[in-house]
């Protein structure tokens, strides 16, 4: 599906469910990670993740589209179009988008590097290395020893 073809898809879905016309433009983002569509006020065009056709299909297309065009019509009407206003809830659920994006973020593995006082037997757990010959222990000055590497998931 091309830009236009997305562009006309959205006018399309405008005027069947909202009855308004959609006169912007909209494209698909590949730089969207985890956000289904946006909205941009500046000069109103819409965003959508190429990810939602490709992996959910048609169907959840349709969904994040009437979901963007929810803050488009209400910014339009000068209504409250953000997420936690009500005008925007009761619009979404009458005209059945989604809520939510369906693309989940990945899980990522954060790094800690455990440093270990030879003195006092201090553990500390930090995200970056430092450098040992340089830094002591913070409470007894005593000299610090590289431990191991944890992953936690963040």
């Amino acid at each position: 599906m091309t830009d236009q073809e997305l562009t006309e898809l959205i006018k399309k879905v405008s005027q069947e469910y909202f009855g308004k016309p959609f006169i912007h433009q909209a494209y698909f983002n590949a730089r969207l990670k985890t956000t289904g569509g946006r909205f941009h006020l500046n000069d109103r065009h819409i965003d959508i993740n190429p990810k939602i056709y490709q992996q959910f299909g048609y169907e959840m297309l349709v969904g994040v589209i009437k979901h963007e065009l929810c803050h488009y019509h209400l910014y339009n009407d000068g209504l409250p179009a953000q997420h936690r206003d009500r005008t925007f809830k009761v619009l979404l659920q009458q005209v059945g988008g989604l809520r939510y994006s369906p693309i989940r973020s990945n899980v990522k593995n954060k790094t800690y590097h455990i440093y270990e006082c030879s003195n006092c037997q201090t553990i500390y757990r930090r995200v970056k290395r430092i450098n040992t010959k340089r830094y002591v222990c913070g409470k007894c000055h005593g000299k610090l020893r590289y431990v191991k590497d944890i992953s936690i998931s963040a």
